[in-house]
């Protein structure tokens, strides 16, 4: 595995981070106090820090236009293997998360052709979730 990120993002409720990325995602909880958790985020460090001031509506996302949808910037998120995505997604699927831009296969039959899903956390954080048959042939293809 390639050196693990750290991340931090602002989330609005500690307990509701729990419940998305500890029960939902299935991130392992690592050190915690009562205004940030750690999650093992696929092998990352992931942090969500307590920001009581964020409101449920989104807090500024930009659309960007990549394959004909409207990217949601900034995001975050991991690459998994294609049958690691396909449980990822049956499992949000069944939660009824709403995707901002639902599963689909981007760039199909080109260079760098991908599974990819968008949502949000519950505190507004967008994230992607995408796949290559060959991540090590087709990550960086161009």
């Amino acid at each position: 595995m390639p050196n693990p990120f750290h991340l931090a993002v602002q989330v609005r409720d500690i307990a509701e981070a729990r419940r998305f990325y500890g029960e939902l995602l299935g991130c392992p909880e690592g050190r915690s106090s009562e205004r940030w958790v750690d999650f093992n985020l696929y092998g990352h460090q992931f942090v969500c820090h307590l920001n009581p001031e964020l409101d449920e509506e989104e807090t500024g996302v930009h659309r960007n236009p990549v394959d004909g949808h409207g990217v949601p910037v900034p995001h975050f998120g991991v690459v998994l293997s294609m049958g690691d995505w396909e449980e990822l997604v049956d499992r949000l699927t069944q939660a009824g998360v709403r995707f901002e831009i639902e599963p689909y296969i981007r760039f199909r039959g080109e260079p760098g052709e991908q599974a990819t899903m968008f949502f949000c956390d519950p505190s507004g954080n967008a994230l992607e979730f995408k796949a290559f048959r060959d991540i090590e042939g087709q990550l960086f293809a161009t």
